[in-house]
């Protein structure tokens, strides 16, 4: 009997403080949103509607819990005293900036939780993973951690799952994870070519880099990755995201390009070099072809592209084979974003349909629909030895939206995130859900 490979979605779950602090400079939708009040029950729901709809397209979904926030750790560690609520009152009022960061809803977007190479890929055959340490972002580089600890009781067999820390916490070595690595294979259970994108060279002051924006991720970071992960220079590709395009809020590779199995699906402005990497990759991929689908500027724009996260869309190989964009509703909202999808799926390409989802709690804080997602590619003989509670059914998909409505808040401003109950009410909801997903003791208030 031959055996199944898959690429699993693993989607954040958004967490009982879900707020918009406006914090990601670089990320326009997220600073164009800050202070508005948020629903942190309607984001969730949208969040565990959105995996129940591609679990009802027939794909394997994973569920991956929220990080604790506020994060009162954090503050004791910058000198904060006191007990919890005093912690709390003190830092909203002595440093509200550093408080609105450890109150930060980012862990939403697990495309940053880690990098992640296939068995297929790897010296050793083991699925390997490295959170990524968000350097670039203060309230987001207190994330690997706690994402390290949740990855390893999800995927916790040392025979198929090697983890190792997150890369050192300094600038020279920023690095978002998956946000930045797309892999393109013939199928699932076959080597595939593992694509590292970066900003900047953090060693090399001569070469290109943005001059407005921050780039996030340097090229010896993705070296790093490549390197503890056991892969093959033969099968890995290194190519810079194009400066410019940084520099109008493309803060993430995955906001301008995406690709799966045969193809890649990128803007025409996406990166450096473009033609000779493009030959680069089709000539470690081997014999098949690669589908490289362009898009132009003349037909959608940069700021198109990110208003409408164009490329921050989920591509998916459905059971029948076929691919299918999962484009949030906002794509379906836009004049020429929605006529190139329109267009694009009547082409000679492997991409046959599009599926359009309300993400707008998402959206708001500055991610689409990749955001919200870690892939896995496994094959039986992995998934089966993955934490089975953390795999959507239609019972966790019911046990979890229970879950939601008897501990979130419908309503949250940003002056709320000071408030002691609201810190008891997250942590009785997030020890609830450890429970619920097995995951053992993962947060710092549990251990």
């Amino acid at each position: 009997m031959s055996s199944r490979h898959v690429e699993v979605n693993f989607d954040g779950l958004v967490g009982p403080t879900h707020n918009y602090a406006g914090l990601s400079y670089g990320n326009v939708a997220s600073l164009s949103n800050a202070k508005a009040t948020s629903s942190p029950r309607s984001a969730a729901k949208q969040g565990l509607a959105k995996m129940k709809a591609l679990h009802d397209l027939g794909m394997v979904q994973g569920v991956l819990a929220p990080q604790e926030r506020p994060d009162t750790h954090a503050l004791r560690r910058l000198g904060f005293t006191g007990n919890d609520g005093e912690v709390l009152a003190k830092a909203a009022q002595q440093a509200p900036e550093i408080f609105q960061a450890v109150c930060s809803a980012s862990s939403m977007w697990t495309a940053n939780a880690a990098t992640v190479s296939p068995g297929a890929d790897t010296a050793n055959g083991k699925v390997h993973f490295t959170p990524a340490n968000l350097t670039n972002k203060f309230h987001r580089s207190l994330e690997p951690q706690t994402s390290g600890r949740i990855l390893q009781s999800m995927f916790a067999n040392p025979r198929y799952f090697e983890h190792h820390t997150h890369l050192p916490d300094n600038e020279h070595f920023g690095d978002e994870g998956a946000a930045n690595h797309t892999r393109l294979c013939s199928s699932y259970d076959k080597a595939g070519v593992e694509i590292f994108t970066f900003g900047r060279y953090a060693f090399d002051s001569s070469k290109p880099a943005p001059s407005r924006y921050p780039a996030r991720q340097t090229y010896e970071a993705s070296q790093a990755i490549a390197r503890l992960h056991g892969l093959s220079d033969e099968t890995t590709v290194y190519i810079q995201q194009n400066p410019a395009v940084i520099d109008q809020g493309v803060f993430h590779n995955d906001v301008i390009a995406v690709g799966n199995q045969n193809v890649l699906f990128y803007h025409e402005q996406a990166f450096l070099d473009t033609e000779k990497k493009l030959h680069e990759i089709q000539q470690k991929f081997g014999s098949e072809p690669v589908y490289f689908i362009e898009v132009k500027t003349s037909e959608v724009s940069v700021e198109d592209a990110v208003q409408t996260y164009l490329f921050n869309t989920q591509l998916i190989t459905l059971p029948s084979g076929k691919m299918a964009i999962i484009a949030p509703t906002e794509c379906q909202e836009n004049d020429s974003v929605a006529d190139y999808l329109a267009q694009l799926v009547t082409r000679d390409t492997p991409i046959q349909q599009v599926h359009y989802m309300d993400v707008k709690q998402s959206m708001r804080n500055g991610g689409g629909p990749a955001c919200l997602r870690l892939r896995v590619a496994l094959n039986d003989t992995e998934l089966a030895a993955v934490n089975p509670a953390v795999i959507l059914t239609d019972t966790l998909f019911n046990r979890l939206n229970q879950w939601v409505d008897k501990h979130y808040r419908d309503e949250l401003a940003v002056a709320d995130l000071a408030d002691p109950n609201l810190l008891d009410e997250s942590r009785t909801a997030l020890d609830e859900l450890t429970q619920i997903l097995k995951l053992g003791s993962v947060y710092p208030f549990q251990l």
